[in-house]
């Protein structure tokens, strides 16, 4: 007998792990804006203050007039607070990996066109967006509210 290798037990598992990952990374990320990793400054602290966050986000998007930027910058916030907790809870999987996958995407081309051509790779965010669009093709419900919710409704 053949199993299915996306209900075996690796996969279910490494989906889980990316879930995981992919969560914990957004809300690290947001911490470390609000100061929760240290202040500006501090080893291993990207931005330390939303202030510096700001500034990082009127780098990646010259373009934008200097007033969308905090409107950009608390969008994205939102929106990585949101996608971190639905990915860790395992809600709404499929449309928090793509979410993901697509905000990521952006984060990676910002950072090209605003670092230079190796910034998104030396930061492995195309790897996190390939990884959560991955999830999206293949959501798993393992240990998530989506499985049981799902087991609850039958």
């Amino acid at each position: 007998m053949t199993m299915n290798p996306s209900s075996s037990v690796i996969s279910r598992s490494l989906a889980l792990y990316l879930r995981i990952a992919l969560g914990i990374t957004f809300l690290s990320a947001v911490a470390d804006r609000f100061g929760l990793w240290g202040p500006p400054g501090s080893a291993g602290v990207a931005w330390g203050e939303f202030d510096s966050f700001l500034a990082y986000t009127a780098s990646l998007v010259p373009g934008l007039p200097p007033g969308g930027v905090p409107l950009l910058g608390w969008l994205v916030t939102v929106g990585e607070i949101g996608l971190g907790i639905a990915l860790l809870l395992g809600l709404k999987v499929r449309l928090a990996a793509g979410g993901s996958g697509l905000m990521l995407l952006g984060f990676a081309l910002g950072m090209m066109f605003g670092d230079g051509l190796k910034a998104p790779f030396d930061a492995s965010v195309f790897s996190a967006s390939a990884g959560a669009l991955l999830l999206y093709v293949h959501p798993d419900s393992y240990l998530s509210l989506d499985g049981a919710l799902a087991s609850g409704k039958g």
